[in-house]
């Protein structure tokens, strides 16, 4: 490797505009080209706010305040941009075009590839991720898990080939931001390989933040773990972090290997579980012409954790939304238990009173949903639309048209309890990952609804701030009320994974 360092910190930071505290600070070391480093630190540390830095998309002044040095090849990222290829944590945000094919192709256009070479770089980078699908296939019908493969595309398309270092401007440093969070097991390996191959000639910096940590072990030189509070905790080896580093790692967070969580499923309360919710030859879907399964059959028991789990694009997140009332059949019924059911609104406009059907939730207003059946969706910010942390907790508690008084102390107690307080008058777009995901768990847990639907809900979440959400899902099936989880974690199926419908795709 050459002594020439590609990434070099001295005392940065960055705090953004309205925060008090800062994202990260303090942060001293240098990355040499070919390293591949695992980049740690618990929910908030800083990871993703220092991977924008690397890649100049923090914005200017008027977005936040920078301190100390960050240079890539010597320059300041902002003067660079293009060459550091970056997946976020959220792929949907990296979607730009309405076909697979064009979405990947773009990034290779900005960098002036040629033509020519375009198109096979594309195809390149899609087998590399598996995601077979024609390059016309429209990408707002991609699940969360394809648009994790895509835009890792985007990325790889623009390393491929070995006229790559010879393309101007291409870049030489790939960040990956939770690159494996929404994929399913087998989606895992084949990324976590298609990364290999491409950093295995050492042309390539390779800097990665995820939670878990054995993914990647195996494959990184050099482990860099970032202190809550700002400054590294460590900074070497993996195994040498991990055997010297290993209770301070795991109180900050991360998921060092080896460390279990400790948590444990509950008892399993006795006798038989009535069906709250289920549905006999059902049809699903966004669109009456493209099903995405027929005659289903379900049932989701009362008082029960319920995880759905299967690949990518197996129609998980369809099938919830439809039993949640979000999505509205394309065929069949999704029926209600009488206890779940409402009574006729009597603010419903006369058109909607015509089509109300208590047993049928997908008629039922927004009002009677949201202290019945709550859905947390798999893309947070969908759900954002208050200016702050604490407003967006009391939306649901202002509709129902809760006191001042009675929405202010079921927001102070959701703050303390998802670790939100400190971020209160924050702007929910500027949160972390994981901090979206509490926000938006909170948003519905609010109102206190009967059946809660959690899509994904152990996305971006370090090992602390899992340990306090699986103790949460407890708590709430505890107090006599239904879970509905989507998931891939194994770990979170071992804890609640008390009935399992598993979904496959259809030929």
């Amino acid at each position: 490797m050459s002594s020439a360092p590609v990434v070099e910190a001295q005392d940065w930071g960055w705090r953004y505009s309205g925060r008090n505290r800062w994202a990260t600070s303090g942060l001293t070391f240098s990355i040499s080209p070919g390293e591949r480093v695992l980049l740690l630190g618990g929910s908030g540390a800083g990871k993703s706010t220092l991977l924008s830095a690397l890649t100049g998309v923090l914005g200017g002044a008027d977005e936040g305040e920078e301190h100390g040095k960050l240079l890539v090849n010597g320059k300041h990222p902002t003067r660079i941009r293009g060459r550091v290829g970056l997946v976020m944590q959220d792929p949907s945000s990296q979607v730009i075009l309405e076909r697979v094919g064009d979405d990947v192709a773009f990034g290779c256009e900005n960098l002036c590839v040629p033509r020519e070479q375009i198109w096979p770089r594309v195809r390149a980078a899609l087998d590399a991720v598996h995601l077979d699908l024609p390059l016309d296939h429209p990408t707002h019908a991609l699940s969360g898990g394809q648009q994790q493969r895509l835009a890792i595309a985007g990325a790889l398309a623009m390393q491929i080939g070995t006229d790559r270092i010879g393309v101007a401007g291409a870049p030489g440093i790939l960040c990956l931001d939770e690159p494996t969070a929404n994929l399913d097991p087998v989606g895992i390996v084949e990324v976590r390989e298609a990364i290999s191959s491409v950093v295995a000639d050492r042309r390539t910096t390779l800097v990665v933040v995820e939670h878990r940590i054995e993914v990647w072990v195996d494959l990184v030189d050099r482990v860099i773990a970032l202190a809550p509070g700002g400054g590294l905790i460590a900074d070497g080896p993996p195994r040498e972090v991990f055997t010297h580093h290993r209770e301070e790692l795991s109180a900050a967070g991360a998921w060092v290997p080896g460390v279990d969580s400790g948590i444990h499923a509950r008892p399993q309360p006795t006798g038989r579980a009535e069906p709250l919710l289920w549905a006999e030859d059902l049809s699903i879907g966004y669109a009456p012409q493209h099903p995405v399964h027929t005659h289903l059959a379900t049932r989701i028991p009362a008082r029960r954790a319920t995880a759905v789990t299967g690949p990518n694009g197996a129609g998980k997140t369809t099938l919830a939304l439809t039993m949640a009332g979000v999505l509205p059949p394309l065929a069949g019924q999704v029926q209600t238990a009488p206890e779940l059911r409402p009574t006729a609104s009597q603010h419903l406009t006369r058109r909607l009173r015509r089509h109300f059907d208590p047993a049928q939730q997908s008629t039922w207003p927004s009002r009677d949903l949201l202290t019945r059946i709550g859905s947390v969706f798999q893309n947070p910010e969908h759900q954002f639309v208050e200016a702050t942390v604490h407003d967006e907790l009391a939306v649901g508690l202002r509709t129902l048209g809760r006191s001042t008084q009675q929405t202010s102390t079921r927001v102070d107690e959701l703050l303390a309890q998802l670790h939100l307080d400190h971020i209160a008058e924050a702007n929910p777009f500027t949160l972390s990952g994981g901090e979206k995901r509490r926000l938006s768990v909170g948003t519905v847990l609010a109102t206190s609804p009967t059946v809660i639907l959690l899509d994904e809900p152990t996305f971006g979440q370090d090992r602390n701030t899992w340990i306090d959400l699986v103790k949460l899902v407890q708590s709430i099936l505890d107090e006599g009320r239904t879970i509905i989880s989507v998931t891939h974690d194994d770990a979170y199926l071992r804890v609640l994974g008390e009935n399992i419908i598993a979904m496959e795709p259809t030929a």
